[in-house]
């Protein structure tokens, strides 16, 4: 199979499988098109096994066969695996990078020059094929680049091209949101066993409410607010709880934790 019909993993974990799942479920690559790499032996059989792609033992040998390489290390990870990628790659190949926090910059230094490199932050519910992420291009990477990127992220989810200035808030919205979710979710099943459900029936009643609420947000296209409204009767029970949330400060507080995490990320690239 030629590069151009092939797409390589450098780490088989989780986000890759995941990825490489949502490509063939989307009809970009078949199994046979998938190779991977990573130091895990374990990591590389459940790539295989979960995927039926191809798995080799060193990145290098992914490079030298995928057009397309997907990044997908943990952070600490980076220095080293493009220090064994830079003699292997160059103009003919796109590096999608997923490493969290890690700067084009850093990348496009470490590779040789021409190299197109594409930074991403995904986020956890790729996992499930409902993704939120946002990606920036690097100097080399073009219109074709940014189309072939937005299709390959947008077979686990939505995708969207910013500048890179702007995927630190990203981060601290789509990419730490789902733990906010995750609390949102917690609460409201607290919420409802205190009013006397059992556990299990508050949490699934608590997730299903937000997964609902939020594909009507995206299929409708309304705001938010026109959304809460029609839930809203004059006198009724959602606007007694509304009340509270608003006394309690959680509008505030959601907008203070994305600004945070945005901050933190900042930090943590060295901005």
């Amino acid at each position: 199979m030629s590069a151009e019909l092939t797409i390589g993993f450098l780490g088989a974990g989780q986000m890759a499988t995941a990825l490489a799942q949502g490509l063939v479920r989307a009809g970009l690559v078949r199994p046979e098109g998938l190779v991977a790499s990573d130091v895990s032996v374990a990591a590389r059989e459940r790539f295989a096994r979960e995927t039926q792609g191809r798995v080799l033992a060193a990145n290098s040998e992914v490079a030298a066969v995928a057009g397309t390489l997907v990044l997908a290390v943990k952070p600490l990870q980076v220095d080293e695996v493009l220090k064994e990628l830079a003699p292997q790659i160059g103009s003919g190949h796109l590096l999608v990078s997923l490493a969290a926090g890690v700067r084009l910059a850093k990348l496009e230094a470490a590779l040789p020059a021409g190299t197109r490199v594409v930074r991403v932050m995904p986020n956890t519910p790729a996992l499930v094929g409902e993704g939120a992420s946002g990606f920036a291009l690097g100097r080399a990477a073009g219109r074709e680049d940014a189309e072939w990127t937005a299709r390959l992220l947008g077979a686990v989810g939505l995708a969207f091209e910013v500048p890179e200035r702007l995927l630190d808030a990203v981060t601290g919205l789509s990419g730490s949101g789902p733990a906010y979710a995750c609390l949102m979710i917690e609460a409201l099943s607290d919420g409802g066993v205190a009013a006397g459900l059992p556990r299990d029936l508050a949490t699934r009643l608590a997730a299903q409410t937000l997964l609902g609420t939020a594909r009507m947000v995206l299929e409708t296209g309304l705001h938010p607010g026109v959304l809460k409204d029609r839930v809203t009767s004059p006198g009724g029970t959602t606007i007694e709880g509304l009340h509270q949330l608003e006394r309690a400060g959680v509008r505030g507080a959601l907008l203070s934790a994305v600004r945070a995490a945005a901050d933190k990320s900042r930090q943590l690239g060295g901005d």
